[in-house]
């Protein structure tokens, strides 16, 4: 996984103007040496074992607000999150998510751009998904 290249998670915090705490600190480090790809509130509650969902889901939502982490719809009905990488978080909502339909993981491919859509007018985009489902490298076999 590519791991962020601040590991002092204390200050990418700070930096975000985040109050640092132990259970913050926990989670932010969780999820950058821990997944590489989507993840979702119980995968890190049961990385962590003695957290509390309230804790880790209130780390996770001010984490997503701040820009650390982006939110991803798969269609699984269970909100998933994926690391920002740190040259790319002004434009997390930019690229498309791959979902494999038998593994059921969730992939960001920073590679590839969400394609530019014409909206008509009157209408304002908030922000925008793009999800490819299909079979992983992993499943394919």
């Amino acid at each position: 996984m590519e791991e962020c290249q601040h590991h002092d998670y204390e200050h990418l915090l700070r930096q975000e103007g985040i109050r640092i705490t132990a259970i913050r600190l926990m989670v932010l480090k969780t999820v950058h040496t821990c997944f590489c790809g989507a993840f979702s509130l119980q995968d890190v509650v049961e990385k962590l074992q003695t957290a509390d969902n309230s804790s880790v889901f209130r780390s996770l939502t001010l984490f997503a607000e701040h820009g650390l982490l982006h939110l991803i719809d798969d269609g699984s009905g269970m909100q998933k999150y994926c690391v920002c990488h740190c040259s790319d978080r002004n434009h997390h909502q930019g690229h498309v998510h791959f979902t494999c339909m038998r593994c059921h993981k969730t992939y960001c491919i920073n590679e590839v751009s969400i394609p530019s859509v014409s909206i008509p007018d009157g209408f304002e985009v908030q922000e925008s998904e793009y999800i490819i489902k299909g079979i992983c490298p992993d499943c394919k076999c």
